[in-house]
């Protein structure tokens, strides 16, 4: 257990940070450095808890950062824009946050003398478009120059390059880990899941982008803050890369569609509608660096993780 140490959490107003700052605010001093552009944390039970400082910033303000983390033990880099829809619009927004303030947080991390770990956060899509059991050794692929949707994935790269040079050259205890497909109660944005959640509850249409034929492998959060705890405890870890998901959940996004409102047993139809640019046609991890390493295991299959979801989305009258 992760006790009596200093947080720092960039992005810490988000769904994933907001789940993991419910693992640690009792035993542990977080500040939470966010530009508040999504917001879970106002509204959650741990908005107001005593070991919670919040620093309203971006982290592309690098004396800020820097000051902010001042006396810090463990970093947690989840700041990045996402969302395929937010990358689209704004591609040299999403470069410069998630390459720039990846660099600006490293920085800010080796100025304080950062010590017990640096958690960097990636993501699955460095493997293209085709990712069938991907370990972490695989190769990572950018995508074609120019087609939008690889901005967010090049400019994560680029991060998670960056992070291991820090970690080789200034011998900072970088970890990075590369989501693959998480939700949750309390997920804001562009998450398929809890928006069919969200739709199915209502018995409200709900839009598949495409043929509905992509494959996905689905991670429950409360699975994902699990590893990522194991990240920041456990030395082994320590220079390290992690695809954090649950091979087990995969199902294509047709099925996904079906399964909610067969889970919730809804009325809503389901429709089809152009894809919106170049897709992800395939996206299952390898967990076993994971499991070999850490001892990690994803305990929450789909129905269930949905259910939990849904009863979330029902108990805030969204």
């Amino acid at each position: 257990m992760i006790k009596n140490k200093n947080i720092f959490i960039t992005g810490g107003a988000g769904f994933i940070a907001n789940a993991l700052i419910k693992n640690l605010a009792d035993n542990n001093k977080i500040t939470v450095y966010d530009n508040f552009h999504r917001d879970t944390l106002s509204s959650s039970s741990v908005a107001t808890h005593p070991n919670l400082k919040i620093i309203k910033g971006d982290v592309l303000n690098q004396d800020l950062l820097t000051e902010s983390m001042k006396g810090t033990d463990i970093v947690v880099h989840a700041a990045g824009i996402a969302g395929i829809d937010t990358v689209i619009k704004n591609p040299v927004h999403t470069m410069r946050v998630n390459m720039m303030g990846t660099a600006c947080a490293l920085e800010a991390a080796k100025i304080n003398g950062v010590k017990d770990r640096f958690i960097d956060f990636s993501t699955s899509e460095v493997f293209g478009s085709m990712a069938f059991k991907s370990a972490e050794t695989d190769q990572t692929v950018s995508g074609s120059a120019g087609e939008a949707r690889w901005v967010y994935a090049v400019s994560k790269l680029a991060g998670e390059h960056l992070a291991h040079a820090y970690f080789k050259q200034y011998n900072l205890p970088v970890v990075t880990v590369r989501p693959f497909n998480v939700y949750g109660p309390g997920q804001t944005g562009e998450g398929a899941i809890q928006i069919f959640i969200k739709r199915a509850l209502k018995n409200e249409d709900i839009t598949i982008h495409g043929d509905g034929n992509q494959i996905r492998a689905w991670c429950f959060v409360d699975d994902f803050v699990d590893c990522l705890m194991m990240c920041m405890e456990n030395p082994k870890a320590i220079g390290e890369s992690f695809n954090l998901g649950n091979a087990r959940a995969v199902i294509t996004t047709l099925g996904l569609a079906q399964t909610v409102c067969r889970v919730l047993d809804s009325d809503s139809k389901i429709i089809f509608k152009p894809a919106l640019s170049a897709d992800i046609e395939l996206r299952i991890p390898s967990v076993a660096k994971a499991s070999d390493l850490l001892g990690f295991k994803a305990k929450v299959d789909l129905d269930e993780g949905i259910l939990k979801t849904a009863d979330f989305f029902k108990s805030i009258s969204y």
